[in-house]
């Protein structure tokens, strides 16, 4: 009689020769397409951004002198920048704080939400964090400037209505705490649907018996929501803080629109904005990319968690 009859772990070994005999190229070649087009797409600009950061690089260079090498002095101007860079820098990593936990705790309201409404409300809750998740930054910006606008805003208009005072011709970009407000509610009204969706998906996987048998066992809403449901999605509101995270530290899109309606470019830069304005404004592309080499190393550092989570899942 065969052996392999009467082994019963002979397939599993057969399985493991059969995986062992794959050429070893193969992956790498199949990826290989994409690592070309990632390397051209990505990687050359990354590049470039770092060997200018060791240049003077000026307007001048663009119309075709050379660029002079400098070594770290680009690094050296921008590190001992504290009414500049580091300004600019602690701002973003504040509003980044503020904006990551706001964003958070109303998605996971949300999602709360929508786990106990109907079907048909839910479906309403869902079409509207869509059309919000949809609708494009700049357009979003644009409306919001409209709605607090100094002479036409409909916040002027309510407040002159309910109060009885005179607030038309009220500026609310020009103070920074009122402007980052505003910024406040435009980047968590359009963060908000991505993480209440991604909530909702995980909470709606936990078996429904462990939460009747929990609140058969007396426990509160509150209980079972610390208790079994916020362990139970924790890898997830992980890995949406750090992309919250990264994306909220280098928002642009908003801060340079408001800043246009009538924000103080100043008191209100964050660092997405600094880099532009150093670069394409000013025309020092050697110290714009030294910031953005910084910036770079700040993002991976922050990207580090999520890449160690993922690859420790993929381990299990």
């Amino acid at each position: 009689m065969s052996t392999t009859l009467l082994d019963p772990a002979a397939p599993a070994r057969q399985a493991i020769r059969q995986r062992r005999r794959r050429p070893p190229y193969l992956p790498w070649l199949l990826l290989s397409a994409t690592m070309v087009i990632l390397g051209v797409m990505t990687g050359s600009p990354v590049l470039r951004l770092f060997v200018m950061s060791f240049q003077e690089y000026e307007r001048a260079q663009l119309m075709g002198q050379p660029a002079e090498w400098v070594g770290l002095d680009n690094y050296a101007t921008v590190l001992t920048d504290v009414e500049g860079f580091w300004t600019v820098l602690a701002r973003s990593f504040a509003l980044m704080v503020v904006l990551v936990a706001i964003t958070i705790m109303l998605g996971m309201l949300v999602a709360m939400l929508m786990i106990r409404v109907n079907k048909g409300m839910r479906l309403l809750v869902s079409v509207g964090l869509l059309l919000a998740w949809a609708m494009p930054s700049l357009s979003a910006t644009t409306v919001w400037g409209w709605v607090f606008d100094t002479q036409y805003g409909v916040v002027n208009n309510l407040l002159t209505a309910i109060t009885g005072d005179q607030w038309f011709g009220r500026s609310w970009l020009i103070n920074p705490w009122s402007f980052f407000l505003i910024l406040t509610c435009i980047v968590v009204w359009g963060a908000v649907p991505f993480v209440a969706f991604t909530l909702y998906a995980g909470l709606t996987q936990i078996p429904g018996e462990v939460m009747e048998a929990a609140q058969l066992d007396g426990a509160s809403a509150f209980q079972r929501f610390r208790l079994i449901q916020l362990p139970y999605v924790r890898s997830i509101i992980t890995v949406l803080i750090v992309l919250s995270m990264i994306w909220d530290l280098k928002l642009f899109t908003q801060v340079f629109v408001l800043q246009d309606i009538g924000g103080n470019r100043e008191l209100t830069n964050t660092i997405g904005v600094y880099i532009y304005q150093m670069g394409m404004a000013q025309g020092h592309y050697g110290l714009a990319s030294a910031i953005g080499v910084i910036f770079v190393i700040v993002m991976l550092a922050i990207s580090y968690p999520y890449v160690r989570r993922t690859l420790r899942e993929e381990e299990l």
